[in-house]
């Protein structure tokens, strides 16, 4: 049998096939895409679940005309390789390679650039609106979301507006873990057919024209028949539909892997100029029995075998545990002692750990979906009634829940504890996810205690120290620290409770004074080890707390140390080289005496989003590797000996 996706370089090339040749090719780009996925890791599960759906909606539809956005873009692989990446493919998620997720700069068909959840029916409805007021509903517009991102907040938002807004759109709901609504099998079928004949919905327009007056407006007796026949619905099959009760025309459930079916279906959509909903049922991982089998695990699994599907793991050795573990061992350690303590994490429980804690304390750990916002107003609302919330959010997300640290934790000095998963950058998933802003963010909030350990020690030390400082109604304490792996084999030590905004000198020294927050101080005492052969031997202090800043410390040392620079992994605008500044500028202005004032330097990433790669590249590209860590600190040294 001829391969067929060895002839597809475009859409245009796809939509030369016959509808009986599209699951063929269905079934070539799903082992395309295990065989790349599984040599070059990348958000496996997601995309293998919407082959039939991608191929058919690039068949149907005049993209890059029609607009298709797709929200997260965890489930966009397919997508790529049919609009002219697919030789670029080997390179997905690489350094200087193609975005793993949708990217308006990469190509014509990333209608919008999406990474983070529940956007893609503000954004589908923004293009539709504008389409409309320049005279333009030919023009369709399709929003693919999942039954987990369609439970955020900004989607109901959006959702909520749509239907008064007189649009050519179409909310595809891929459905691959919940079905919203219950399949009834045979009828379910026949209904789809029934509600997608030309037919039907010819002689529906001719009644929604009669009734309006053609005024496209709904009435009393419009909203009559609506609700009949949602009425009639639900007594069938034994619920209402709410997208229906919000002015939805809706469709489904239909088969998300039956790719002709699934043509047949958009194509009699896409007859109708409207505002409708389908409901599609996919299985995440569909065509790699290991990813169907063990869902969570294979929505990004690593390197795997694309036979057996069995995730390849690295030689087993004594190493320093992920960050997120210790996390999730402390939480628990705390929880044991004390039944007041709580975790909360908006849809990232194994990501984060707190699975640690689920499986011991199940009636304890919220994992409240894809809902940042939620997260931090909902454990400020236990904070109140005495109890230990543990907020563990990822860094690019928590900016999704700004708001509600402010207006809701801080305002109030509800004693929250945030712990900020995924600071600094963190490679591969790109822009869209680096943690660079948290520190800068935050800082400007009132009311906040801002730390970032060390190391795995520290980071207990940190969590022991915010549970102490919530039971007695202390201020909300904000832990942040990076993915992947700590520094220290032996880490699990016995926690101490630490003093609040004092720092400590890790490294005495001479002439040049290096401030760190975080791990990436381990990176400093390495350059330091380094350079210390060459009679250079600047001191090492480990700032610890952002806010509140150890003033008295760093007030010590202005008169000996004439070049200090500053070291964080976050934006060099707003954070600690900031917080430095800021500090010498209110000492100056109080003393009237600028004689001592220290030469400011400093390492950070630079003021532009951080694109994607492996974290040496990166690290590389913004001065964070040893090499130009060296650099600057042999400049600073030269300027401090001359001075």
């Amino acid at each position: 049998m001829e391969n067929l996706l060895s002839h597809i370089h475009n859409v245009e090339d796809l939509r030369k096939l016959s509808v009986n040749e599209l699951p063929q090719l269905c079934n070539e780009l799903r082992h395309f895409i295990i065989e790349q996925t599984a040599e070059h890791p990348g958000h496996l599960g997601s995309s293998l679940g919407v082959v039939e759906l991608t191929v058919a909606i690039h068949y149907v539809f005049d993209t890059p005309n029609d607009k298709l956005i797709w929200d997260v873009g965890h489930q966009a692989y397919c997508h790529k390789i049919l609009t002219g990446r697919k030789e670029q493919f080997c390179t997905n998620r690489c350094y200087n390679g193609i975005s793993g997720f949708p990217h308006r700069g990469e190509s014509e068909f990333d209608a919008f650039g999406t990474g983070h959840s529940s956007t893609s029916v503000s954004a589908a409805l923004g293009m539709a609106v504008a389409a409309k007021m320049e005279g333009n509903m030919t023009r369709s517009h399709i929003a693919v979301i999942g039954d987990g991102a369609i439970g955020g907040g900004m989607a109901f938002e959006a959702m909520n507006q749509a239907p008064y807004r007189d649009v050519n759109m179409l909310i595809i709901l891929n459905d691959n873990k919940i079905s919203i609504d219950k399949s009834t099998g045979a009828m379910s079928k026949y209904l789809l057919s029934i509600t997608t004949s030309p037919a039907y919905n010819r002689l529906k327009n001719r009644l929604w024209n009669a009734f309006t007056f053609r005024t496209n407006h709904p009435n009393r007796v419009t909203n009559f028949f609506s609700k009949m026949g949602n009425s009639v619905k639900g007594w069938l099959f034994g619920g209402s539909n709410w997208f229906q009760s919000l002015g939805y025309r809706y469709f489904g459930p239909a088969d998300g892997h039956d790719v002709v079916n699934l043509v047949k279906t958009l194509q009699a959509m896409k007859k109708l100029p409207s505002l409708k909903l389908l409901h599609v049922l996919t299985v995440k991982g569909k065509g790699l029995e290991a990813a169907e089998q063990n869902q969570t695990q294979y929505h990004a699994p690593g390197k795997f075998d694309p036979d057996t599907g069995q995730i390849i793991r690295a030689e087993e050795k004594q190493q320093p545990p992920k960050y997120q573990d210790v996390f999730g061992n402390t939480i628990l350690e705390l929880a044991r002692e004390d039944e007041k303590v709580v975790g909360i994490t908006p849809a990232m429980a194994t990501g984060c750990s707190l699975t640690i804690m689920d499986n011991v304390f199940p009636e304890r750990v919220f994992d409240v979906g894809i809902a940042e916002q939620h997260a931090v107003t909902f454990s400020a609302g236990l904070a109140t009634e005495g109890y230990v919330p543990f907020c563990n959010i990822y860094s690019s997300f928590l900016q999704r829940g700004y708001d509600q640290v402010i207006h809701d934790v801080a305002l109030q000095k509800l004693p929250v504890i945030f712990c900020i998963d995924r600071a600094g950058l963190v490679g591969e998933d790109g822009a869209t996810h680096q943690g660079s802003f948290d520190l800068a963010f935050l800082r400007c909030i009132p009311d906040l205690i801002i730390a970032s350990p060390y190391n795995e020690h520290e980071l207990r030390n940190l969590m022991v120290t915010a549970y102490h400082n919530a039971k007695n109604q202390g201020l909300p304490f904000v832990i942040r620290y990076p993915r992947g792996r700590g520094v220290l084999v032996d880490w699990h030590n016995e926690p101490q409770i630490l003093p609040i905004g004092k720092g400590r000198l890790l490294r005495e020294g001479q002439k040049v004074l290096i401030l760190t927050i975080g791990p990436l101080g381990n990176n400093v005492q390495k350059v330091l080890d380094q350079l210390k052969a060459e009679g250079i031997t600047p001191a090492h202090f480990d700032v610890r707390y952002l806010k509140p800043l150890d003033e008295s410390a760093l007030e010590q040392y202005l008169d000996d140390y004439p070049v200090w620079i500053t070291v964080e992994d976050g934006t060099e605008k707003g954070g600690l080289f900031s917080e430095i500044a800021e500090f010498i500028d209110r000492r100056d202005a109080m003393s009237g005496n600028a004689t001592t004032r220290p030469h400011l330097m400093h390492i950070a990433l630079p003021d532009r989003f951080i694109t994607h790669g492996d974290i040496p590249h990166l690290y590389k590209e913004v001065g964070f590797d040893e090499e130009s860590m060296e650099k600057v600190v042999r400049e600073a040294w030269q300027l401090a000996v001359s001075s």
